[in-house]
């Protein structure tokens, strides 16, 4: 008797692998804007090190001054310079230019003294200067090596989602970029600006970290856009949401944020319920409907 032939194994479908790259991104997108965040805190503690390190640099001269000439003092007694020069002075002149020689040889050896204590005060002063910054440097050493094997990480499951990308679209990418005009309506002001920027970047590729001028991820194409009227804002999409004004859903405004997962995910309102926003890896910066994500809540810059 024959045995049936084995149940075929249908390939997923492209709406169930671009469910597991979604589903997959969304637990991802954390860990890269945690990493964003992480990256700015270490470069501002490079910054602090430095700055500490030239505060330090001319207490370090005199450090060296001062025992170079401690260390002349001692090389000299041990060559007997110093104890032939008393020697003399003890055994030549007067009974009243010993006196005058004693009380000479006196400030000699009080001058001696209060050099060696100001080299090693110095030296005390210099050590507990020098000791916020060696503790900076052990943390930044630590900081700089998580950093690259976190990047290491995300760099092997970016590429394992783009491989599934390339199993549904090839190498054409997913879609039209631009389904409306952007922005619906042209605000004028700072918004205008900052509206008419985002919407230029649309097509330009996903990279995670990055801030432009030729790709972006999430947070760095709003940080990029805001930048072109002078605001400032950290490249993270949750201490953006912490770095500003909230408004509501019936406030919001082209130019407004909006914040979606847990605020690991930024993009920029654009007017009629469109956003722009960079997606994920393997995508580029594109407009979608606003309704499309878990909404944390809206922001205003500036």
């Amino acid at each position: 008797m024959l045995m049936g032939a084995a149940p075929a194994h249908a390939d997923p479908s492209t709406a169930e692998i671009e469910k597991q790259i979604d589903d997959a991104w969304n637990k991802l997108e954390p860990t890269i804007e945690k990493h964003n965040a992480a990256k700015q805190e270490l470069d501002a503690k490079r910054k602090q090190a430095d700055a500490l390190e030239k505060k330090i640099q001319p207490l370090q001269l005199q450090v060296d001054l001062a025992m170079n000439k401690v260390g002349g003092f001692a090389a000299e007694a041990y060559k007997g310079d110093q104890a032939s020069a008393i020697n003399a002075i003890l055994t030549t002149g007067s009974p009243n230019a010993l006196v005058d020689q004693l009380e000479l040889l006196d400030h000699f050896a009080h001058q001696q003294q209060q050099d060696v204590q100001a080299a090693s005060d110095l030296r005390a002063k210099y050590a507990a200067q020098k000791a916020p910054l060696d503790l900076l440097v052990a943390q930044l050493t630590e900081q700089e090596a998580e950093l690259a094997q976190k990047a290491k990480d995300i760099n092997t499951e970016i590429d394992r989602l783009q491989k599934l990308r390339l199993k549904v679209y090839g190498n054409g990418g997913g879609g039209v970029f631009a389904p409306a005009p952007c922005p619906a309506k042209y605000p004028g002001g700072d918004a205008g600006k900052v509206v008419k920027f985002a919407c230029k970047q649309i097509g330009k590729p996903y990279i995670w970290g990055a801030d432009g001028p030729s790709t972006y991820d999430c947070s760095g194409l709003m940080l990029a856009a805001w930048a072109q009227v002078g605001v400032s804002l950290p490249h993270n999409a949750a201490q953006q949401y912490h770095s500003m004004r909230h408004v509501s859903r019936s406030e919001l405004q082209p130019g407004d944020l909006v914040f979606y997962n847990g605020l690991a995910h930024v993009g920029m309102y654009v007017g009629n319920d469109w956003v722009v926003h960079a997606p994920q890896s393997g995508d580029h910066v594109r407009m979608k409907n606003i309704d499309k994500g878990s909404i944390v809540g809206y922001g205003r810059p500036g």
